[in-house]
């Protein structure tokens, strides 16, 4: 997996973003309507995707989505 393989399994789970706005440096509470259910999205993409069960801790622990990226392979 890469960070830009990453990126786009982001962007496809959310219909709101515009593909290719995402970057590694992305802190991606300031995306437009951020709300927790945006953050169990993730979990459970990256739980189905990745088999890598992240909590809410994990996910209050990162700020961008390389932070988020390197969490997960590490995991």
């Amino acid at each position: 997996m890469t960070i830009e393989e990453f990126i786009r399994k982001l962007e496809e789970e959310f219909e709101d973003i515009e593909r290719g706005v995402l970057q590694p440096s992305t802190d991606f509470r300031t995306i437009e309507d951020w709300g927790s259910m945006h953050a169990l999205i993730i979990i459970a993409l990256i739980d189905t995707e990745y088999d890598v069960t992240l909590t809410g801790a994990d996910m209050r622990s990162v700020t961008t989505i390389q932070e988020l990226f390197d969490l997960v392979k590490s995991k």
